[in-house]
């Protein structure tokens, strides 16, 4: 029997292991899919030397960055985005990363484009905000991203006005704001100026609404959750663990 499993923090809610141990039911395999709620990036190595049949792993928050040092190997388009959320682990136990993330956004986005303009705001800069960023930069966007600090390659939400709102069409929240249990948390943008225009996009999935969305379908923007991406990006996971 192979094993499976999701590598993160506080991710008892987690879509994997239910998407997982569904699709081996249904399909009739002879898997098994846990979590890993581990402290510290350091337990992965344990995981991988006691767990007996391990083939594949998933990797959540907060540790799509800090894995990458730990791997043997790292795909191309992993290493360009410099985030992963997928592990092959070969025979020999040699590990080698992935990112599915890229994919399951981009193929969730062309469902709603084409949009009047490709201008976007990436909200967080974690793992996730780079695979994002990788999708747009492949879609011909033109993006910035936004945080609490401001940097170089960053804006604050405090910079956001009118016009900033106005000239980019596409908001995509790639921080942990809104999610179960604290749904009434939302980023800190000025939701007024959104237009019909517009399109938010929440990397979140539980809840199906985040606060986020509310606001911005209030306005009359078009929303969607990470649902549809995160089905995608595991379904590509799948296919990667049994290339």
């Amino acid at each position: 029997m192979s094993k499976f499993g999701l590598i993160g923090k506080n991710i008892s809610y987690s879509f994997s292991k239910s998407f997982f141990s569904e699709k081996f039911e249904k399909e009739n395999l002879p898997h098994s899919y846990e979590n890993f709620d581990i402290p510290a990036i350091e337990s992965f190595l344990e995981i991988l030397s006691e767990t007996t049949n391990l083939k594949g792993l998933n990797v959540t928050i907060p540790y799509k960055e800090e894995i990458i040092p730990l791997l043997n190997n790292l795909e191309e388009e992993a290493k360009k985005i410099g985030a992963v959320n997928t592990i092959k682990i070969s025979e020999d136990r040699k590990t080698t990363g992935y990112n599915t993330d890229h994919y399951g956004f981009q193929k969730a986005l062309e469902a709603f484009m084409p949009l009047q303009k490709k201008t976007a705001l990436i909200l967080g800069t974690g793992g996730a905000s780079k695979a994002v960023a990788y999708s747009l930069k492949n879609l011909g966007f033109e993006f910035k991203f936004v945080s609490r600090k401001q940097d170089s390659k960053t804006i604050n939400y405090e910079t956001l006005d009118k016009s900033i709102i106005k000239n980019h069409l596409l908001i995509i929240n790639c921080t942990p704001l809104g999610t179960f249990p604290n749904i009434t948390d939302c980023p800190p943008i000025p939701y007024q100026f959104l237009t019909k225009d517009h399109l938010l996009f929440d990397l979140i999935y539980n809840p199906a609404e985040t606060e986020f969305l509310k606001r911005g379908r209030n306005q009359g923007a078009q929303t969607s959750n990470g649902l549809k991406m995160l089905e995608l990006q595991a379904e590509k996971a799948w296919q990667i663990w049994n290339s």
